[in-house]
């Protein structure tokens, strides 16, 4: 008899996690960009994340005890706000855990944690233009597109 699907949770990102969010990173940056990220390049931008909470930080979803997706929060000051605004990025759920709330469940936990705070005013996140699956299941969530723009200067 099979046992039924355990909901995912999600925990903090550990040193032993880098292995699985650079595979992660990689995996979405194929998926999304057709991009690939050099691996050593990869592993020390996620290592410095890690071991430098000022960076930011990241959530793992576990669910039936594996590994199912993950995302990273980083800092934007707000001086009119005199607060943080934590953008979501890096997002990644396993194809083989997608449709199951995994996401969600991220989700859910960084927005609880940032409520229980009072110097973060909101969560902010970006997706291709093109991805509608993704912008329908932010808005499932409570999200609403914004009125800004993003424009960017590449450096390296």
């Amino acid at each position: 008899m099979t046992q039924p699907h355990q909901p995912s949770h999600t925990r903090p990102a550990t040193l032993d996690d880098l292995d699985f969010l650079v595979h992660c990173n990689q995996q979405m940056a194929l998926e999304t960009e057709q991009l690939e990220l050099p691996s050593e390049r990869l592993q020390a931008g996620i290592h410095a994340v890690l071991t430098d909470s000022t960076r930011g930080f990241y959530r793992i979803a576990e669910r039936d005890d594996q590994r199912a997706g993950c995302l990273m929060i980083t800092y934007e000051w707000s001086d009119w706000r005199n607060a943080w605004w934590w953008w979501i990025q890096s997002v990644y759920v396993t194809p083989q855990q997608r449709r199951h709330g995994v996401f969600s469940t991220l989700y859910r936990n960084v927005i609880h944690e940032a409520q229980q705070r009072s110097d973060v005013c909101g969560l902010r996140l970006y997706v291709e233009r093109d991805n509608q699956h993704a912008q329908a299941t932010y808005a499932r969530l409570g999200m609403h597109e914004s009125h800004y723009r993003m424009f960017e200067q590449k450096l390296a």
